[in-house]
């Protein structure tokens, strides 16, 4: 039985601990926002926190998340951070097909959890390894610019 923090709520999952996090996720815990897409932890379509970073959870063994918090796109959008972003991708109209989009998200609330300013280089270097197969990253950088904006106004 492994314990964590999912969203706010501690859990208990019986798995085998080598279980990747995004199938106890998305399959223990039926939080289906999380999406699998390489399985090589090369996308970034199955990023979540784990105690406040992001991680790619389909190469992140559930032993890991022992006793830690994990928040994924169904718990950020509570979060002040969370709410900023997600109005932004709105507004930029980012999503396209909208597949990589929750992991997408969960890399731009980690950047502006530590950088409430972020520069191009920040956003980029955040951003790499989350792909977009839709072509939407001039879109994703002016929305996270936008958040970021918002963010510090509200601040």
């Amino acid at each position: 039985m492994i314990k964590i923090s999912v969203n706010g709520k501690a859990v208990s999952i019986n798995a085998d601990g080598d279980m990747p996090l995004l199938w106890a996720l998305r399959e223990q815990l039926q939080l289906t926002g999380t999406k699998f897409g390489c399985g090589m932890a090369l996308c970034g379509a199955c990023t979540v926190h784990l105690d406040g970073q992001p991680v790619r959870s389909c190469s992140t063994p559930l032993s890991a998340a022992a006793g830690k918090k994990v928040t994924t796109i169904e718990g950020i959008g509570n979060t002040r951070t969370g709410k900023a972003v997600q109005a932004a991708w709105v507004s930029h109209d980012v999503p396209q097909c909208g597949y990589c989009q929750s992991g997408q998200i969960m890399s731009a609330c980690a950047l502006l959890a530590d950088k409430k300013k972020p520069t191009d280089a920040d956003i980029d270097s955040a951003m790499s390894g989350n792909l977009c197969r839709c072509g939407t990253y001039n879109q994703i950088r002016a929305a996270i610019k936008d958040a970021s904006v918002a963010l510090v106004k509200g601040a």
